[in-house]
């Protein structure tokens, strides 16, 4: 059996969908988003959104998916380019600081862990699932570099890990509150106490 593929004309209209919904849970978050603002925005009914997305969840774990694709693409893909080690853990960092400039005024992946970290149900499992799968990707640049010898072999890889991501929710809380300038130089400080106290 096979899954016909939706015609080109709808992909367009779900993906216009999708943006507008996007930057709306950019600054209101998941939670914030409502279909009646949403329809309002492209200019379509209700139930012409509903047909795209369902109901309001799958509209909000399809927009979850979308930030994540935007985020590895934006962060990962291009520090990828960097030689393994530690010069590619700084390119992640460097990409993700970045990020972290653009989004200032809201970042649908932070906001996200925060809206459904203490509930349960299909949007807490993708945030989770989101998250660990970032975190691994760390951990694995991590080993990679204590396997280049730019890190202690022993170099335990979860708690850097968590320590990088750490840092990066303080850029994150800075940036919005004093200027990223100010916080951008906080974090290089920090990231090369980080890169010190790791290396042999």
């Amino acid at each position: 059996m096979t899954t016909a593929t939706p015609p080109p004309k709808r992909l367009a209209t779900r993906e216009l969908i999708l943006e507008h919904a996007y930057e709306l849970a950019r600054v209101g978050g998941l939670e914030g988003l409502s279909i009646g603002t949403l329809a309002a925005d492209v200019g379509m009914s209700k139930s012409g959104v509903f047909a795209h997305f369902g109901s309001r969840e799958d509209l909000q774990l399809a927009v979850l998916d979308a930030a994540a694709r935007r985020f590895m693409e934006r962060v990962l893909v291009p520090a990828l380019s960097a030689p393994r080690g530690l010069p590619r853990l700084r390119a992640i960092v460097a990409q993700w600081s970045e990020w972290g400039r653009e989004h200032q005024s809201g970042c649908v992946l932070l906001t996200a862990a925060g809206e459904y970290d203490g509930r349960e149900g299909p949007l807490h499992d993708a945030v989770v699932a989101q998250q660990a799968g970032w975190r691994g990707e760390l951990e694995k640049s991590v080993g990679q570099a204590a396997a280049e010898g730019h890190l202690r072999a022993d170099t335990d890889a979860p708690q850097l890990a968590f320590e990088i991501y750490a840092l990066m929710l303080g850029l994150h809380h800075d940036a919005g509150l004093f200027g990223f300038a100010q916080a951008s130089q906080r974090l290089s400080a920090a990231f090369e106490r980080l890169w010190r106290s790791w290396q042999a």
